[in-house]
């Protein structure tokens, strides 16, 4: 049973991260916050659970704390990830994956705010994206790294810039360029490494796919039905002769023959013994099945500009029955001799960043900052992640959820209404201190 020592432990740890001592009671009190079961999690409401006598001064307090405080969202990352990583089980199989997510957002005047997709809508509006990779196992997973993607119009726009408080230092980079720079930068801070996990809207992206491997990483990743490659037994031709004038031609060519294909016709070309039904983990209400085949292939992304064919690696595809065609596509360099049912396992792992951003949004309040600035916006998602960090590590300590019970929110004045607050708070499963997690001191916070 999780308890108020180890969640001051859990707190003590974070505050070793934060530099200045008075910025450590706004660490406990916004963490705690975001755990209790409210309906908004916002400064506010998060203010008026911390103290309900003083919302306005414990309302400027926080309000510092997340949006003009200098702490290090890298800093903090790092504190959660030392705190959870050794109850993850990365021994027996880790992974590092790649998403993004979107926050809608009204107005135009919140940092990186534009009309673009949002998964939360499913379908493009105004909203907010950010791009994440998280650290994952079998067992459980957490953000690493989490970064508001800037639009060009926003990048190329300096009074905007200035407004929102964007850094002097940053470009516009796409949402690939950013990912790939959050793996380098888990690989410069010695993160375990793990297999590379992404969507088509990454995966499709090769210099994304050379990057992590130019890193000595793996990668299992989806690819859309058009990416191009050279199916067994083909191949481009090799330079043309020298004419004994000019340069020397080095380039691979192309001809009536020797052609890549897309891999949604190569899947159609695959012979009935090469599918296989493969299961790769228990569902909710039964096993997790589909249809798959597997075939090495070189892709075929621009090579009429190289001198080589690219290595070989595995295009996996999986087509469930009664589907008219195939559903998805992933590419791998995970090693030649790798079994099939790895191979799937490893490519179906990216449900686990689905769990957390649903968590992180529907108990953590990650969409509820309000504010309209760069610092705030990343402050406010770290501690999402902090208090996302608490409540894994005790899930992954504990195989049974008996006794599990949660923090309890204050008593507020009957005249408080928290701005955008539901009238049915949705419960923060999985904590289980019965009092309120402010209603004493600790030794984190500043006297």
């Amino acid at each position: 049973m999780a308890s108020l020592a180890e969640f001051d432990r859990y707190m003590a740890h974070l505050c070793e991260g934060l530099g200045h001592a008075d910025r450590h009671r706004s660490l406990l009190d916004y963490c705690g916050g975001l755990m209790l079961p409210i309906g908004r999690k916002s400064v506010e409401p998060l203010a008026a659970q911390a103290d309900p006598t003083r919302v306005a001064a414990k309302h400027q307090s926080l309000h510092h704390f997340v949006a003009n405080s200098g702490w290090s969202d890298q800093v903090l990352f790092e504190r959660v990830r030392s705190w959870v990583e050794p109850h993850l089980g990365i021994e027996r199989g880790a992974f590092w994956i790649i998403d993004d997510t979107g926050h809608a957002k009204c107005g135009k005047h919140s940092v990186g705010v534009t009309r673009q997709y949002c998964g939360q809508l499913g379908k493009r509006d105004n909203c907010q994206v950010a791009v994440s990779l998280s650290l994952a196992s079998a067992e459980g997973s957490l953000p690493l790294d989490y970064e508001l993607y800037v639009p060009k119009e926003w990048a190329d726009d300096a009074k905007r810039r200035r407004a929102a408080g964007i850094p002097r230092t940053l470009r516009f980079a796409t949402k690939p360029q950013m990912a790939l720079e959050q793996i380098r930068r888990a690989h410069a801070r010695g993160v375990p490494p793990g297999i590379v996990l992404a969507d088509a809207d990454y995966g499709r992206d090769t210099a994304l796919r050379d990057g992590v491997a130019a890193l000595g990483l793996e990668y299992a990743v989806a690819v859309r039905p058009d990416v191009t490659v050279w199916a067994p037994g083909s191949a481009p031709l090799p330079p043309a002769p020298y004419s004994g004038r000019g340069v020397v031609p080095k380039r691979l060519r192309r001809a009536p023959g020797h052609t890549p294909v897309p891999v949604k016709h190569l899947a159609r070309q695959l012979k009935a013994s090469q599918w296989r039904t493969v299961i790769w983990r228990d569902g909710t209400n039964a096993r997790l099945s589909s249809r798959f085949a597997r075939v090495r292939v070189a892709v075929a992304y621009q090579d009429h500009l190289r001198t080589a064919l690219r290595d070989e690696e595995w295009l996996l595809i999986e087509w469930p029955r009664g589907e008219a065609a195939p559903t998805k596509y992933f590419l791998s360099n995970l090693p030649a001799d790798i079994s099939f049912r790895t191979l799937v396992n490893a490519v179906k792992m990216r449900w686990r960043i689905e769990h957390d951003y649903h968590e992180l949004k529907q108990e953590f309040g990650l969409s509820h900052y309000e504010g309209r600035g760069w610092r705030g916006f990343h402050h406010h998602a770290t501690l999402c992640v902090a208090a996302y960090g608490f409540l894994t590590a005790q899930r992954l300590q504990r195989s049974s959820k008996k006794n599990c019970a949660r923090p309890q929110a204050s008593l507020l004045p009957e005249s408080y209404k928290p701005r955008g607050s539901r009238s049915h708070a949705a419960p923060c499963a999985g904590l289980d201190p019965n009092v309120t997690l402010f209603d004493r001191h600790t030794n984190c916070a500043a006297p």
